[in-house]
Parts: structure tokens; C-alpha cells; sequence
């Protein structure tokens, strides 16, 4: 008696993830990601449960399982729209599990670290554009 595995028939996987991609992926995500993910899980959790390991372990994570299932939704021509839903619900997971709060408050901590990101994206164009205009 052998064991074999369950194969479904006509099912090719081909996950195409550059490992290389993949690594700087996680590095620039970690430094731009983790400290904005931690200020919003401090503002709305508080600084007991919202720690900075836990958002580097976030940002680890979600960018490691993001990048995966992306690449296996696209081998499978699974429709754009639902494969993104399904990521943020991996995302929405991962803070609601590792700042230990509820699914309102890890929306909450998600939309605030965007509005964060934001706001710090528009300071650092300013200052790059009057650097500009000072240099010219």
C-alpha cells in the first residue's frame, strides 16, 4: 500500500515570487510601515498592547503571506477586486491579533496608520519641493 497524494486535475500552480523582491518588499515595508502602524496602534490602543515588535511582526507577515497569496490568486485568475478583500481581511487579522483588540478597533488602527502615512508623506514633498525651490 503507497500513499499519494489528492491532486485535483487540471490545477497548475505557478507562484512566481521573486525572492529577491520579495526580501527588499519586507525591508522597505518594515521601516515605512512598522513605526506608522505602531503610532496608530498607540493612539487607539494604548501603549500596553500596541508594541513595536508587534508591528514589525505585522508588516513581517502580511507582506510574506500578502505577496503568496497574490501570486497564487493571479496563477488561478481569481478576480482582482476579491483577491484584495481577502488581503485586508489577512491584514485586518494580524493587527486585531497582535495589538489584541477587536475587528473595529484593528479597522480603526488600519485607517488611522493610513491618514498617519498620509500626513507624513505630504511633509516630506513639501520639505523635498522647498528644497527644490530653495536650490533653484
Amino acid at each position: 500500500m503507497s500513499l499519494t497524494l489528492l491532486i485535483l486535475p487540471n490545477l497548475i500552480f505557478n507562484l512566481n515570487v521573486n525572492l529577491n523582491t520579495l526580501l527588499i518588499s519586507v525591508i522597505v515595508n518594515t521601516i515605512i510601515i512598522a513605526p506608522v502602524l505602531w503610532l496608530a496602534g498607540r493612539g487607539i490602543v494604548g501603549r500596553e498592547k500596541a508594541k513595536f515588535t508587534d508591528a514589525i511582526f505585522i508588516v513581517l507577515i502580511g507582506t510574506v503571506i500578502g505577496t503568496f497569496l497574490g501570486a497564487y490568486f493571479t496563477s488561478i485568475n481569481f478576480s482582482g477586486l476579491l483577491a484584495s478583500i481577502i488581503q485586508l481581511i489577512l491584514w485586518l487579522l494580524l493587527v486585531k491579533h497582535f495589538f489584541d483588540c477587536g475587528w473595529l478597533k484593528a479597522l480603526a488602527i488600519s485607517i488611522l496608520a493610513v491618514i498617519i502615512f498620509i500626513i507624513i508623506a505630504m511633509i516630506l514633498v513639501g520639505i523635498g519641493l522647498g528644497i527644490m525651490l530653495f536650490i533653484l
